[in-house]
């Protein structure tokens, strides 16, 4: 199981971990009436078959309508929600989660999407920024605020301004040679930040520290220096800013800088950030949660990026389907429909997938505390009057038309979940024997 865990853990894993522990049982049941586990293996071929070609027909794309689309991301963003902490607020989440998302025009990269903690407040006070936040200190002395700001963005160390001799033994005569070594490594960085400011910058951010000496230099030439933005950090400004990440500085005609219009320190909560506005490209963005502790941020956190997720893979994959239990009645009753017309033993193979997919609103039922058996029935008698858009309603305790209450799920997700754990019961079913190492002798027993 932490194999499977970690191949699908970007999937829906309930889901998957529900629909690989119904089909291993179906499997039990099958091998003990002693049908082969290859039979069983190819009627859940042609199961699976029947299930996705369901599942493709029922789905809806509205990617050609700005409007529509929107509105079917919101959906699933509020289903991904609505189990997690942020429930009492999903409506005001799945609007921010998809303003995140439509903020990265398509690229999907979710590295781009900055988080900020920043304890105090309600929940309802966290925001997209409508700029770019960055977590980290403007140096000593320098300006606070620079307007049409031109960015260099470097990954090189600034802290030559020491000695540094490895593996190596120096030997002098006096004091005044170690002074001369000295100098002699300040004048090199003096060089190195003459390089830097010769591109025309006013602002510039290093991914490594700024020591002392290159901090000073700056401060004289007016230049907003900002140290240690991290690896992550000095991406998402080269995607915000338009700029490019340098390393070295002996071509300045080949370097694209960053712009913004304004760069600025400004307050949240008690903590002090930097603030990037009117940023050229836009492909990143920050979100800050605000919260009563760090255990509901760090919660928070953890139910918006699923959010997050679900909404990029939609994404790349417009299309969706209703939720609450619909699909798996929709696929189950076309493979019964399957079972029918197939001869053989495959027959009760395929029955036993659609059973299996049954019991995943069974599970979702018994959950939310309601009797599963009879609301599982109400859904397959609505499905077999051709209510097909309908599913399990968990706020009133009935079935609903998914449709009318807004619960969709991603099509992309959906597949995976079908695929993967159809496959792996697959695998874990062409198992024959099981070796396992003796255990180990316990001395005094």
């Amino acid at each position: 199981m932490p194999v499977f865990y970690c191949i699908f853990k970007n999937c829906h894993l309930n889901s998957f971990l529900s629909s690989l522990t119904s089909s291993r049982r179906e499997a039990e049941d099958l091998i003990n009436q002693r049908i082969h586990p290859q039979t069983i293996a190819e009627g859940w071929r042609l199961a699976r078959k029947a299930a996705r070609a369901i599942l493709e027909s029922s789905a809806i794309d509205n990617s050609s309508d700005e409007a529509k689309f929107r509105e079917d991301l919101i959906r699933i963003a509020s289903t991904t929600l609505s189990s997690k902490l942020l429930t009492y607020e999903k409506d005001y989440f799945a609007n921010l989660a998809v303003d995140a998302v439509m903020r990265l025009r398509g690229s999907n990269n979710l590295d781009h999407i900055q988080v900020l903690k920043k304890p105090g407040g309600h929940l309802r006070d966290s925001y997209l920024e409508e700029g770019f936040l960055l977590d980290k200190k403007i140096g000593v002395g320098q300006p606070k605020r620079i307007e049409n700001a031109k960015i260099l963005l470097a990954n090189t160390s600034m802290d030559t301004d020491k000695i540094k001799i490895y593996g190596s033994r120096v030997r002098v005569d006096s004091l005044n040679k170690v002074a001369e070594i000295e100098e002699a490594e300040k004048e090199r960085m003096r060089q190195k930040c003459e390089k830097i400011i010769a591109h025309g910058c006013n602002v510039f951010i290093n991914r490594q520290l700024i020591y002392n000496l290159p901090e000073s230099i700056f401060t004289e030439r007016g230049i907003m220096a900002i140290e240690h933005a991290d690896f992550d950090g000095i991406e998402r400004l080269a995607a915000v800013t338009g700029g490019e990440v340098v390393s070295t500085f002996d071509r300045p005609d080949l370097v694209t800088m960053g712009e913004c219009d304004v760069i600025e320190e400004v307050m949240i909560g008690e903590d002090k950030v930097i603030r990037l506005g009117g940023c050229k490209s836009g492909e990143a963005c920050s979100i800050v949660l605000r919260g009563a502790s760090s255990h509901v941020l760090d919660e928070a956190e953890r139910s918006l990026h699923d959010a997050l997720c679900i909404l990029t893979a939609t994404v790349k994959e417009p299309r969706i389907i209703c939720g609450g239990g619909c699909t798996e009645i929709l696929m189950a009753q076309a493979i019964d429909r399957e079972v029918e017309s197939t001869p053989g033993k495959k027959a009760l193979a395929m029955a036993s997938f659609a059973r299996a997919l049954r019991q995943l609103p069974s599970i979702v039922a018994d959950n939310g505390g309601y009797d599963s058996a009879e609301l599982v029935t109400q859904l397959r008698a609505a499905h077999a009057a051709g209510k097909t858009t309908f599913g399990l309603d968990m706020y009133n305790g009935t079935i609903g038309d998914m449709r009318k209450l807004g619960v969709a799920e991603s099509f992309k997700s959906k597949l995976c979940v079908l695929l993967s754990a159809s496959e792996a019961a697959e695998m874990i079913l062409r198992v024959d024997d099981i070796i396992k190492c003796a255990p180990r002798a316990r001395e005094g027993y």
